[in-house]
């Protein structure tokens, strides 16, 4: 498996959000039964354990363009012992749409968001869609029937972010086309999670 991302909420301060990738859902099962069967995990799962009151918060997804690599930076990982913060602020847009319509949100937001989006100041790492096969590794639950797209924004600094939201406020087209278009694409309001990343994190 591959730790792509792991963040801490800035409005939830108990809360952890991590990304984790697998190249198919055959080598999820194989990487998840080899790790949590594991050595490693036998030795630290009861502290580990100890630390959530809630672990099943997890959408199974695949990126939103057919050729589309989500990618990190290929830097290697900070030590163990890195105290390096970055200054990034992430957006976790999650659009919760009608059944079987996360497609067409994909190609709307392709062709009416990104633009405005990168015109604000933000750029955009990843998007992606639901994953609708079946949970290959049923020990370790994810939210079923849910239909969704993602966007992750990055902003280099608090800053950057502000000049985001005044640019977005301030833009007719935003505030009076592109919002509602949104509404009227979803089902009930977009949940938008502002993200930190750690010290460790291969996306920063």
């Amino acid at each position: 498996m591959h730790v792509v991302a792991q963040f801490r909420d800035l409005d939830e301060t108990d809360s952890f959000v991590w990304l984790r990738g697998f190249a198919n859902m055959e080598t999820r099962a194989d990487a998840l039964g080899r790790f949590y069967g594991g050595s490693v995990w036998s030795k630290h799962r009861d502290v580990a354990n100890g630390t959530m009151v809630n672990s099943d918060n997890v959408l199974l997804l695949r990126p939103a363009k057919l050729d589309s690599s989500f990618q990190p930076s290929a830097a290697e990982r900070p030590r163990p012992d890195s105290t390096a913060q970055s200054s990034a602020i992430f957006l976790c847009a999650i659009h919760y749409t009608a059944p079987g319509k996360e497609e067409a949100f994909a190609t709307f937001f392709e062709d009416e968001l990104r633009l405005p989006l990168l015109e604000s100041g933000a750029t955009i790492p990843a998007t992606f869609v639901s994953e609708h096969s079946a949970n290959t590794f049923p020990r370790l639950p994810v939210r079923q029937g849910e239909a969704v797209f993602v966007a992750l924004l990055r902003f280099s600094t608090p800053q950057a972010y502000a000049t985001h939201r005044g640019a977005l406020a301030a833009s007719r087209q935003w505030t009076e086309e592109i919002e509602p278009q949104i509404s009227q694409r979803t089902w009930r309001p977009t949940e938008v999670l502002r993200l930190s990343p750690t010290s460790r994190s291969l996306l920063r």
